[in-house]
């Protein structure tokens, strides 16, 4: 099956939830955070930048998990208002 690409909302999406992890490791050692969630400091460092705008919904739970911020608070920020996207960019 043929991925279709991400729309330009998804990818937006995926930038949000790049700055509320970055936001949140806040300094922390980002090869730890990578370690903690099973993933690779690179990966990290994609998912925070947006250069990977859709991660899978295990990595996201494990960075939550890593970073100890509740997953509701992850898929808020992927779903905002468009009023509130701003805000919430990081």
């Amino acid at each position: 099956m043929v991925r279709l690409p991400l729309t330009p909302e998804q990818l937006a999406a995926g930038r949000r939830l790049g700055g509320l992890l970055r936001t949140a490791r806040a300094g922390a050692d980002p090869d730890a955070v990578a370690a903690a969630a099973g993933i690779s400091a690179e990966t990290l460092r994609k998912i925070e930048t947006g250069r990977i705008p859709s991660p899978g919904f295990g990595t996201v739970v494990r960075l939550c998990a890593a970073l100890d911020i509740p997953v509701a608070d992850a898929a808020a920020v992927w779903n905002a208002p468009e009023s509130d996207r701003d805000d919430l960019a990081g």
